[in-house]
């Protein structure tokens, strides 16, 4: 079967987007995917996006399929690529859509100067919602002690649409991530694993970012990740409530709304390249 696919990044963390309005399911296997994501035999990607019809009254249903071949709730670096790829398809470049997601309606916005800004909703931060086995389930997971490669980690946790553990650290470069990023991954306190953010603050307003992806990794860029650090950073009165976050692929804007609690997150999506390919 041949398949018409985009590529796309968002600050190199990069999606194989395909227009899959025609089907309410995904026209691409998680095998298949995996084959697309390899960057040797395939396409090369972190994961595959799918633009389904909408939900419940959304203009679009998202999809993905990491490199990995499991399915996470939500990506925010791949909102931002969907939300470019559905401007294209529909010639709408100036628009706002309602895209249904596993983590629930999240809706991106094209800006004049090319960048997208997404209302990433409302954090979630209890145990029982990241989830995680560290304290409680009512309560909060805010510097908690995690024992990681025979070391004692201070971790906060936050739900963004998908899981994520936060540490701070004095130098984000020193960190082995590929080394110590599985251990946090496959973490026994985490039964759906997670993805791990280290964070280094630079000042209150600009934070440094690596992170371990959950099913893909290390990778560039973070969406999601980026919204949990700053939550972390506010929780642990370490920065403000909108910040730039600086990733390897580039830096993000995330606001933390004091009023009605959403988080804002503003960054790039740019075109790479279109093709079909064969699976």
């Amino acid at each position: 079967m041949s398949i018409e696919f985009t590529k796309y990044h968002g600050l190199g963390n990069d999606f194989i987007l395909i227009d899959n309005r025609a089907s309410n399911e995904p026209i691409v296997t998680p095998a298949q995917a995996i084959k697309l994501c390899d960057r040797h035999f395939g396409i090369g990607a972190d994961g595959v996006i799918f633009a389904l019809p909408g939900e419940n009254g959304t203009d679009y249903t998202m999809r993905i399929f990491n490199s990995d071949g499991s399915e996470p709730e939500m990506c925010g670096n791949g909102i931002r690529c969907l939300a470019a790829f559905v401007a294209d398809l529909d010639g709408h470049h100036s628009a706002q859509h309602r895209i249904h997601t596993l983590a629930g309606v999240i809706s991106p916005q094209l800006m004049p100067n090319g960048q997208v800004k997404v209302d990433m909703g409302i954090p979630r931060l209890l145990a029982a919602e990241i989830p995680t086995t560290l304290c409680a389930e009512n309560e909060k997971v805010i510097d908690q002690s995690l024992e990681v490669a025979g070391k004692s980690w201070l971790v906060t946790c936050v739900n963004m649409g998908n899981p994520h553990c936060i540490t701070f650290v004095e130098d984000v470069v020193a960190i082995p991530l590929a080394a110590i990023g599985p251990q946090f991954e496959y973490h026994s306190a985490f039964p759906q694993r997670i993805n791990t953010e280290f964070i280094q603050v630079v000042r209150r307003d600009y934070l440094k970012m690596r992170v371990w992806e959950r099913g893909a990794g290390a990778t560039l860029a973070c969406g999601t990740g980026a919204c949990a650090a700053l939550v972390a950073g506010v929780l642990t009165q370490k920065c403000d409530r909108a910040a730039t976050v600086e990733l390897p692929g580039g830096c993000l804007y995330i606001e933390w709304s004091e009023v009605d609690q959403r988080l804002f997150m503003t960054g790039p999506a740019e075109r790479v390249f279109g093709g079909v390919v064969v699976v």
